[in-house]
C-alpha cells in the first residue's frame, strides 16, 4: 500500500477525537529490536489537534511502518533457504505483534511436503504439548484442516479464562506459561494453504489493529516467498533423489578388499559420480568422474557416461587405458559440447595391484600407518577436449592395511584454496586419520570430509557435488 493509499485509507472522517476517550484495554507491546511506530494524536488540555499537525503526526507514522516493512522483508528476501525463511518470518511476526513466543506449522495443503514445525522461545518438548492439544481446537489446526471460515487472523486476548476453550487447551497454556495468542494463515492464491503462525504472550493481550494490519501485509509478501522456496526445495529432493538412483545402489563384495562411498549431492544435482563393479576372476573396476553442469541436464549426462564406462569395463576393464578411449569416443558422437573428466581403476585385490588412467582426473591418495602420498599419474586432458584420448596407464600396489582414496575435484574447489594447497590439505587431512579409524574405509572417508566440508558428511547440499570413494585391501 502506497503511502497516498494509506492517508485515503486512514484519514479521519469528522473532527478528531478528543483525548478524554476511556481508558483502553491491555494490549501487547511492540518488540524494542524492530521500529514499528507507535505515532498516536498528542494528547492537549480540552483543546483539540490542528489538522494539519494531526495528519503529519499520522503520515510519520505510516512512513515508520512502511520503513518496518520494508526492512523486514527485505532480510525475508535474503533467506536463499526453507528453513531460514521459516525462522524470519516467524521472528519478524513476533516482533510486529509483541509477542516474545511463538511457533510456525509448515503443511501445504496439496500434501507434497516437505511439513515441518518450528517455534520461537519454544523448546523442542514445548512444541510437543502444544501438539497435544487437539488441532479442531486451535485456530492453526481448523486453518490447516480447511475447515470453512478459518482463513482469517484470530486473536484469544485470554485463553486461560475463556471457558468455552477446550480443556486441554487451557491445560498446556497454564503448563507452558502463556495467556494469550494470535494466530496468522499463511497461503497464496496459486500454492492454496501453506501453514500458519501462532504467536504466544505471557499475559493476557491482543495486538492493536494498526499491529494485525502489519503483520497481513507482512504475511502476503512472506506466504509468496515460502511458496518460492518450497518449490525449489521440491525440486532439489527430486534432483537429489534421480542422482542417488543413477549411482550404485550397493558396493559389491569382493575378497581382500572393503569399500566405502560417500557422495555429497549438489543443490538442484550435479554431475559427478562414482561406480564399483565386480569382473570376472575376483577383480573390480573402480571409477570416478565428473560431468560439467549442473541440473538435470548434468544428472542425465552423468547418467549415461556412468553406463558407457559399466559397459566398456566388462569388455576390456583390464585395459583401463581403452575403457575410457571408448568413452572419450562415446561422449565425442553423442554430446560434442560436454567436456567430462574420468578415473578409472583395474583392481586385482588378491595379488593387491591396480592399474589406472585417468581423464584430466586428480590423482588417487594412498594412506596407511607407514605413509601417505599421492598416485603418480600421467597428465591427460578431460575427455571431450581431444579429437582422440589416449595416455599410459601406471600400475602400483598397495600395502596390506592401506586404504586408497579415490575423489572428484570437488572436494579440492570446496576449501577454497590453490589447487596446490587443497592438495596438501587433502594429504594432511588423511595422514592425520587416528590408527583406530584406519581400519574401516567409512571411518577413514568420514574423517577426511569432516576436514573440508563444514556441514560434514550429513547429506546436506552445497553448490558442487562431491564424491569420496575409499577402497581399503587386506
Amino acid at each position: 500500500m502506497g503511502v497516498c493509499d494509506a492517508i485515503r485509507h486512514n484519514a479521519p472522517v469528522g473532527k478528531p477525537p478528543a483525548m478524554s476517550a476511556p481508558h483502553l484495554p491491555k494490549v501487547a507491546g511492540i518488540d524494542p529490536m524492530v521500529p514499528v511506530s507507535t505515532h498516536t494524536a498528542a494528547p492537549t488540555e480540552g483543546v483539540l489537534s490542528a489538522p494539519g499537525a494531526f495528519l503529519q503526526d499520522r503520515l510519520a507514522g505510516w512512513v515508520s511502518d512502511l520503513t518496518t516493512l520494508h526492512e523486514l522483508t527485505e532480510r525475508l528476501a535474503g533467506a536463499s533457504t526453507l528453513d531460514h525463511a521459516l525462522q524470519e518470518v516467524l521472528s519478524a511476526g513476533a516482533a510486529l505483534v509483541g509477542a516474545g513466543r511463538g511457533l510456525l506449522v509448515l503443511e501445504p495443503a496439496d500434501g507434497g511436503g516437505p511439513s515441518r514445525t518450528i517455534g520461537l522461545g519454544l523448546a523442542h518438548a514445548e512444541l510437543g504439548h502444544i501438539e497435544t492439544v487437539p488441532r479442531s481446537a486451535t485456530a492453526h489446526g481448523r486453518f490447516l484442516d480447511g475447515l470453512p471460515d478459518t482463513d482469517t487472523p484470530l486473536a484469544s486476548p485470554d485463553i486461560l479464562g475463556d471457558t468455552g476453550l477446550d480443556p486441554r487447551c487451557r491445560e498446556v497454556a497454564a503448563r507452558l506459561g502463556y495467556a494469550a495468542s494470535y494466530t496468522q494463515p499463511l497461503s497464496t492464491g496459486p500454492a492454496g494453504r501453506l501453514g500458519a503462525a501462532v504467536w504466544l504472550y505471557d499475559d493476557p493481550a491482543e495486538p492493536l489493529e494498526r499491529q494485525c494490519h502489519l503483520v497481513g501485509v507482512y504475511a502476503r509478501y512472506a506466504a509468496a516467498h515460502l511458496a518460492r522456496l518450497l518449490e525449489l526445495e521440491r525440486a532439489r529432493a527430486d534432483a537429489a533423489v534421480i542422482a542417488e538412483e543413477l549411482l550404485p545402489s550397493r558396493l559389491p563384495r569382493i575378497p581382500g578388499v572393503r569399500l566405502a562411498a560417500r557422495h555429497r549431492a549438489a543443490h538442484g544435482g550435479g554431475g559427478d559420480w562414482y561406480d564399483a563393479l565386480p569382473l570376472p576372476d575376483d577383480a573390480l573396476g573402480l571409477a570416478v568422474g565428473s560431468v560439467g553442469g549442473s541440473g538435470p541436464t548434468a544428472l542425465a549426462a552423468m547418467g549415461r557416461l556412468r553406463a558407457g564406462l559399466r559397459a566398456y569395463a566388462v569388455m576390456e576393464g583390464e585395459d583401463p587405458v581403452a575403457v575410457l578411449s571408448d568413452l572419450e569416443l562415446l561422449l565425442r558422437l553423442t554430446e560434442p559440447a560436454r567436456v567430462a573428466t574420468a578415473l578409472y581403476a583395474y583392481c586385482e585385490p588378491d595379488r593387491r595391484t591396480i592399474v589406472l588412467a585417468g581423464a584430466g582426473h586428480a590423482p588417487p591418495l594412498v594412506t596407511g600407518d607407514r605413509r601417505t602420498e599421492f598416485v603418480e599419474t600421467t597428465l591427460s586432458a578431460p575427455l571431450g577436449m581431444l579429437s582422440c584420448w589416449e595416455a599410459p596407464s601406471v600400475e602400483f600396489t598397495p600395502h596390506p592395511g592401506e586404504t586408497v582414496l579415490f575423489y572428484t575435484d570437488a572436494l579440492l574447489r570446496s576449501t577454497g584454496d590453490t589447487m596446490d594447497r587443497a592438495l596438501t590439505r587433502l594429504h594432511a587431512a588423511a595422514a592425520g586419520v587416528p590408527k583406530v579409524l584406519r581400519q574401516d574405509p567409512g571411518a577413514v572417508a568420514d574423517h577426511v570430509l569432516r576436514c573440508f566440508l563444514p556441514d560434514g558428511t550429513d547429506g546436506s547440499g552445497g553448490t558442487e557435488d562431491v564424491v569420496l570413494l575409499a577402497a581399503r585391501f587386506d
